[in-house]
């Protein structure tokens, strides 16, 4: 019978080696197609390209990376980088099945509901992708209605925000949840309000950049003891 401990080290083990076939795939894939087709771009313009990327995701993998594995766990982890969509299905997803299972991150419970909760979101989005694709012809007319824009342009938004509700709404072993979610809201509101139009470009640091302030912010009101519950304070 494997031991908690053995299941660990064989997460590690599985997850470096699909990491590492991952990453031959998505680096693989386009340089046999720029080989085969003999359209493979100048070092220098490629070099120049990478280089201005690095620069805003760098620092986006390494908070994501931060923020999400002590969430997601060993296994969901791996999974979740590798399948990637990590703020829009697999955390909301995971943050719901969590709250399911009432089960808390960094435990036995969590890792096992992480990892099947991210494999099965994997899935359905495989699932999902395969028949939009077999369904993009017939449903382009229904995709370009201007009726329907709106909606899909405010998923993202309802989404999270529907999870933010429940979860500063909640209080957890007596504590206030809720006042984690002040400061990183109003700086939201202020970002996106002083860069108008142009907010939806920040959207992949945004959300990773609030969520780093919300630890931070959350660490001192916990050294402070605000976070406590009143009637918890009055208890102890």
């Amino acid at each position: 019978m494997k031991t908690y401990d053995s299941y660990i080290d064989s997460m590690h083990r599985l997850g470096r080696i699909t990491g590492g076939i991952a990453l031959v795939i998505i680096l693989g894939v386009p340089a046999l197609t720029c080989w085969k087709f003999g359209i493979f771009p100048p070092i220098g313009n490629l070099m120049a390209g990478i280089s201005s990327l690095l620069v805003i995701f760098v620092p986006i993998a390494i908070i994501e990376v931060m923020m999400y594995t002590p969430m997601a766990g060993i296994g969901g982890s791996y999974l979740l980088f590798v399948t990637g969509n990590l703020t829009n299905l697999r955390i909301p997803a995971l943050i719901m099945c969590m709250e399911s299972a009432e089960v808390q991150s960094a435990t036995e419970e969590g890792e096992i509901i992480s990892t099947i909760t991210i494999a099965a979101s994997a899935l359905v989005t495989t699932v999902v992708i395969a028949l939009g694709v077999l369904l993009l012809v017939p449903l382009t007319p229904v995709l370009n209605d201007p009726t329907l824009r709106p909606a899909f342009d405010n998923i993202l938004p309802a989404l999270f925000g529907a999870l933010g509700v429940a979860w500063m709404g909640s209080n957890t072993s007596g504590f206030a949840q809720w006042k984690v979610g002040i400061l990183p809201s109003i700086l939201a509101i202020v970002v996106i309000m002083a860069m108008g139009g142009h907010a939806g470009k920040l959207i992949g640091i945004l959300i990773p950049g609030m969520a780093l302030i919300s630890i931070i912010f959350a660490r001192f009101m916990y050294k402070k003891g605000w976070l406590m519950d009143e009637t918890v304070a009055a208890q102890c």
